[in-house]
């Protein structure tokens, strides 16, 4: 018997998202960081135009950065 903790929440993105956007995470929380205080759809709408991640994945990354704060 394996104990396997399934990843729940935005973090079940993020392997699609390095796949998809071949950046590790760390990169989009820093550019994240560096967007400077924005709200939560104004965080994922630069993303979204500013570097044309889809609008599932640029969430993610948004909700998991802001419950980081």
């Amino acid at each position: 018997m394996t104990d396997t903790t399934k990843v729940k929440g935005p973090a079940s993105y993020f392997p699609s998202i390095e796949k998809a956007y071949a950046k590790p995470i760390a990169h989009w929380m820093s550019v994240l960081q560096d967007a400077g205080p924005l709200k939560h759809m104004e965080l994922v709408n630069r993303l979204k135009t500013e570097h044309q991640i889809g609008h599932g994945h640029a969430n993610a990354l948004v909700a998991a950065f802001l419950a980081k704060k």
